[in-house]
Parts: structure tokens; sequence; C-alpha cells
């Protein structure tokens, strides 16, 4: 049998209909398969692959860092310089109580961990999350989408859930002494990109303050300077209680992230101990990616040229097939007003060699989300590789 066959029979598959494509080699911006197709990963393997593929000086950290030790012992409990190194470099990064990280292998698992840690430190069971957010499909982490498509099949889920419209003032009452956490996302992926209004999201933290309730903001695929600023909150004038982050934060490899006050994450170590618990939390060779990847966006200024080129891309991109382009820094959401033609730009996409998705709960747009280094030639030949496509269209 060929990869493709063994791939369909024995890998797991998350749908009925892999884009199958074999992956020979990657650079850069760009996906190479086996047939020597090269593809323009346009959406950065979901907001992951922040420098591209295979940055020289991530590879190098990567390498470096396997020659010395990979697992000597489950998180937390010895001192390992790539989890230690990197965590401080993270909180330089934040506001001042925002300055200890707890690490976990993926997002969702930074989710599970964030509600454990709200219900832990405020002895409440109520939790709040807006509704078309998407946070993971871990059981607790499933339990917060209000959209039944993706969590129908897997009722009973977790109890104390509830959900408030986002960018709404009146809901915000919803929110009571009963709530232990608030979770959002100040840019919400899911529904084809929603940006939270500076307004609400302060009278959200208002309100929360009010309440002793912990505000949670998911950044976990906008953040790490995909927004244009390193975290989106910092364009909001107000600052969360907890921050989640993964994805992009491991360099492309996995790495997910709590990141609070010291003294609101030490309830997990104690009465009882053991709180929450990650076997590969912190991984040493995902630190190690993840601290080379920041070091180069700091370093080479790549997060302050996130908004330029996201106007690039928009300017651009002038099409009577579009309806509208949204977005903040370089996560958009092209919408065509309609599921058909969207499938139809997808699957032109590929054969255009572009590689892009649809939205969870939006598929009448897809997703523009390239590495934050991508160049002024590689958007307008992404660009103009996809006004070939929207002229291919049959309406």
């Amino acid at each position: 049998m060929d990869l493709k066959h063994l791939f369909l029979q024995h890998v797991g598959q998350t749908s009925p209909f892999p884009t199958m494509v074999e992956v020979d080699r990657v650079e850069g911006i760009y996906v190479y398969d086996t047939s020597g197709k090269k593809y323009i990963d346009a959406i950065a393997g979901i907001c992951v692959s922040a420098l591209g593929h295979n940055h020289p000086k991530v590879v190098s950290a990567i390498q470096k860092q396997a020659a010395t030790y990979l697992h000597p012992m489950v998180y937390g409990e010895f001192i390992l310089s790539p989890q230690v190194r990197y965590a401080k470099m993270l909180v330089d990064q934040l506001p001042e109580h925002l300055n200890c990280v707890f690490y976990t292998n993926s997002g969702s698992e930074a989710v599970e961990g964030a509600m454990k840690l709200a219900k832990r430190y405020t002895g409440r069971g109520e939790i709040i999350a807006c509704k078309g957010a998407y946070h993971g499909s871990t059981n607790g982490a499933m339990s917060l989408m209000s959209e039944p498509k993706y969590k129908k099949g897997y009722y009973p889920l977790m109890p104390g859930i509830n959900y408030i419209n986002f960018n709404d003032h009146v809901d915000l009452s919803k929110i009571t002494t009963q709530t232990a956490a608030v979770i959002t996302e100040p840019i919400q992926a899911a529904p084809g990109i929603r940006v939270g209004e500076p307004e609400y999201l302060q009278a959200l933290r208002k309100r929360c303050d009010e309440t002793g309730t912990l505000l949670i903001f998911d950044e976990i695929q906008i953040g790490f300077g995909r927004s244009g600023t390193f975290f989106a909150f910092e364009q909001m004038g107000m600052a969360p209680d907890v921050l989640l982050s993964a994805k992009a934060l491991g360099g492309t490899l996995p790495l997910g992230a709590l990141i609070a006050d010291r003294k609101l994450l030490s309830v997990l170590s104690k009465n009882p101990i053991l709180g929450f618990i990650s076997t590969f939390g912190g991984h040493p060779l995902s630190c190690a990616a993840g601290m080379a990847t920041l070091e180069v966006l700091l370093e080479e200024g790549w997060i302050g040229q996130v908004s330029e080129k996201a106007e690039r891309i928009k300017a651009s991109l002038k099409h009577p097939l579009i309806k509208e382009i949204r977005g903040t820094g370089l996560l958009l959401a092209i919408d065509f007003g309609s599921e058909p033609i969207a499938l139809k730009v997808l699957d032109a996409c590929f054969e255009h060699g572009i590689i892009t998705d649809f939205f969870l709960f939006n598929e009448q747009a897809i997703r523009i989300a390239p590495p934050l280094n991508i160049t002024a030639a590689e958007i307008d030949d992404l660009t103009k590789r996809l006004l070939q496509v929207f002229d291919s269209i049959e309406v």
C-alpha cells in the first residue's frame, strides 16, 4: 500500500474528507508535497508557525536542546533551564500581575486548567463563556461551546456553564457573585473573526471586579503577535486575571500555558497538592523552540510589522466575490456571504497552491493567517494567486 492508503487505514481521522496533501518538506511560508507541488501556507498551520516552517534559529535551538536533555521528569518537579528562562522571558513582556507560567501540552489543556483554577480559587461553580466561542475539544473545553454542532454527540457535558453574548453590555448583568470565571477571546475566531470592542471588554473587566469573578482571556490563536501586539488585550485598555496561550507559543512544537499571578496559581499546588498536573507540560524541546521564536519576533521586529502587512493584504484583495474582509492583524476572514461559494474557493485554493481553511462556525468565509515574517513579495504572490482563484469561480 502507498502512504495515502496507510494514512486512511491506520491514522485516526478527524473528518471524512482530509485534504490528503502528502508533505515532503517545508521551508519558510511554503509546504512541498511529494509530487513537487509548492503551496503557500496561508494559515501558518492554523496560527502555529509564527515564523513559518524550519526557521534556522528555531531548528538550531531544537537541535541543541535535543542533544542536551529531553524528558528528565514530569512537569513541576525538576528545575529545567528552558522552562525557567522561557517563563521569565514571557512574563517580562506582560503586566506585573501576569508573573507566573503554568505549562501544559496544548491550548485545550490550558483551558481545562483555567476552569479548575477558577473553581478552586473562588469556591464557586459557575463558568460563563461567550456565545460563538471555541476553546477546545476536550470534555470541559467543549462544554464552553454554545453551538451544538460539534458537541451534540457527546452529552452530558460539564454542568454549570452559562453563556453571554459577545460585545453585549446588557448581558454583563448575568455575571454574579456565583460566577467563578468568565472566559472569552478578546477576538473571537470561530465565527469568522469578531473583534472585541475595547469599551465592552473594559466593562467586562469592571463587572468581574465587582463580583469577585476571575476574567480569563483565551489568546491561544490570536496571541503571540498575530494581532499586531504581543497579546491582543494590550490594545483593549485592560488585562485579564488569567491569560491562556498555545499554538505559536511552542515555536511549532506542542506547548500551552496558563499565565497569572503567582498567588493565584499557587492554589493548584496545595489542599490538595497536585491540583493540576501534566506529564509533558513545558517539555524542554518545546520551550527551547518557543523561546527561540520569541527572541526572533522581538529582535527582528516582526510583530511591529503585522498591521502594515494586514493592510497590504486587504488593499490587494478587491474582487466582486468578496462581501467583507474582517479581522485584526494577520488573522483575517474573507467572507463571500455564501457557503457554496466559500467551498468552491477552498477547493480551488489547493489547486492553485494555497493552503487555507474555513472557520468552525462560519463556513461562508475562509481564513488568511500567514506567518508573521511573510515578506511583501510573498504577500503579493499570495494575493495574486487568490485573485486568480476568485476569477475561476463560477457563481
